[in-house]
């Protein structure tokens, strides 16, 4: 299983995606993180298709939302690609998608026999954790229903074993909800990943890194 793991895009370690994915070819921008803002939605995808061309990827769009009930073409669509990159957005609305399309358990399967590598950042790495629980304080639950038809869910993919805590000290979290998190999960002796903005978990087979990048 090959995971990249950011608060960010691609945090300070561009070179370690590449490192792990293989020199840069086509990669699935899957970007359903963002269907509860349909005005921001286009420029989203450009925001992350962007960044990953200027890198030497061939970026496409992969909207799960066409995918609705047939997780068999799903599959088959995916096993043409690399690579996977799943951007930010709302964890909840993400984790509804995945569930509609079948990604849930196409992407797991195939992560599992190494046909592909994930890149996800804040919505796309949070994600793969055991569970949402905390979430809900930056990300609204109550977007999923009027933007998917079905109810919010609360478990997470499990392919990591603890949660993630991204955004630290970022602007994008100008009240710092990811410091109020940070703090529960100490408190609770919850084993979890704090991530700044330049940081990436790195998973590669049996090894997990943690990248502590340098950026303010």
């Amino acid at each position: 299983m090959r995971l990249f793991l950011s608060s960010y895009r691609f945090g300070d370690f561009a070179d370690r995606l590449t490192d792990l994915a293989g020199p840069p070819g086509r990669v699935a921008v899957i970007p359903n993180a963002c269907d509860a803002w349909p005005a921001a939605w286009s420029s989203a995808v450009t925001s992350d298709t962007t960044p990953l061309a200027a890198l030497g990827y061939s970026p496409e769009v992969l909207d799960l939302r066409d995918y609705a009930g047939q997780p068999a073409q799903l599959e088959k669509t995916l096993r043409s690609y690399p690579l996977v990159w799943v951007r930010g957005g709302n964890t909840f609305v993400l984790r509804a998608q995945f569930a509609r399309s079948g990604a849930d358990s196409v992407l797991p399967a195939l992560l599992a026999e190494d046909a592909l590598a994930y890149a996800g950042y804040s919505a796309g790495a949070c994600l793969l954790g055991p569970d949402l629980h905390g979430l809900e304080t930056m990300d609204d639950p109550g977007e999923v229903l009027p933007t998917t038809g079905i109810a919010p869910r609360w478990d997470g993919l499990g392919l990591i074993d603890r949660p993630l805590v991204v955004h630290l000290d970022s602007p994008t979290d100008p009240d710092g909800e990811s410091a109020k998190l940070l703090a529960r999960y100490q408190s609770e002796g919850t084993p979890h990943w704090a991530l700044t903005d330049a940081d990436v978990v790195l998973v590669d087979g049996d090894h997990t890194e943690l990248l502590r990048g340098t950026r303010p």
